[in-house]
């Protein structure tokens, strides 16, 4: 069945999970097709996973149009959300919903994602007015890692808990169809949960979410450095990279790769007439 907004709203009102998966590039994004993933987010967490930037803030609409278009490519039934990215937003209303119908033109995504709770709710409500739907984003937004002063999770006291659900309660009324919730207590996720209307994406938010999402090569494994906590590896796809990265390595420079089985042949006639034809010609 193809995901859409309805159908991902749906979902909560039944009591079915949501699955999603960041995505970057057409072969991933083909096999997350494939497995029946409902969405897909291409993340500006591009900017780290794909590009080698320290964070989120570098990268530029042009990236994200880039990466957006090529995941559409792979993708039928799966529902496709995009980042905007920093600047792309907050700058005014019309940057705002300029950048998110790129998104949708030359992107081809179905959806935006923006972060930020009451502070950008009128950009919220002059997208969703453009008629393209709009994935809020609050708790950690790493848009904003230099005003958190690092990754830190987010409304652990009374004041800032209650700040989380009012930027809840904002973004739905402002008009986004689905939130996602990350690094927030599991319990004050839960408690959102349940009075919001929309559907919520975990990450690193617990169970009580309506649905998940996790950066692929967090939950596969690819990354050697820094696990967070809320991070499962779902399969080592990692270790399993390099060891065939080495096994090629090694195969190429001892000779027994390619062997004759990956070679193409030629007839002996045919090379005898290529030699003599070039012997003539010097």
């Amino acid at each position: 069945m193809k995901n859409t907004v309805t159908t991902l709203q749906q979902q909560k009102r039944d009591g079915s999970k949501i699955s999603m998966l960041t995505c970057y590039d057409y072969t991933t994004a083909c096999l997350v097709e494939k497995a029946g993933v409902n969405a897909v987010l291409i993340g500006d967490s591009l900017g780290m996973t794909m590009l080698g930037y320290s964070d989120t803030l570098p990268v530029t609409m042009e990236d994200m149009i880039h990466h957006t278009r090529a995941v559409s490519h792979g993708l039928h039934d799966t529902f496709l959300v995009a980042d905007m990215p920093f600047l792309s937003y907050q700058t005014s209303v019309y940057d705002a919903v300029m950048n998110a119908g790129r998104l949708v033109k030359e992107g081809h995504a179905q959806a935006v994602k923006l972060e930020g709770g009451a502070s950008v709710c009128e950009q919220i409500r002059a997208i969703v007015k453009a008629d393209i739907p709009v994935c809020a984003h609050i708790g950690l937004t790493p848009q904003s890692i230099n005003a958190f002063g690092g990754f830190k999770v987010q409304g652990k006291d009374a004041a800032r808990a209650r700040q989380v659900v009012e930027d809840a309660l904002a973004v739905q009324e402002a008009g986004a169809f689905m939130v996602v919730l990350e690094c927030v207590p599991a319990a004050l996720a839960s408690y959102i949960t349940e009075i919001l209307d929309i559907p919520t994406i975990g990450i690193g938010a617990g169970a009580g979410c309506d649905g998940q999402v996790l950066v692929y090569q967090d939950m596969l494994g690819m990354f050697s450095g820094m696990k967070p906590k809320f991070v499962k590896h779902f399969a080592e796809i990692g270790e399993i990279m390099r060891n065939a990265f080495a096994t090629y390595d090694e195969e190429v420079k001892s000779g027994a790769y390619p062997a004759e089985e990956h070679t193409f042949k030629i007839s002996d006639e045919v090379m005898d007439e290529v030699r003599k034809g070039m012997d003539k010609a010097c």
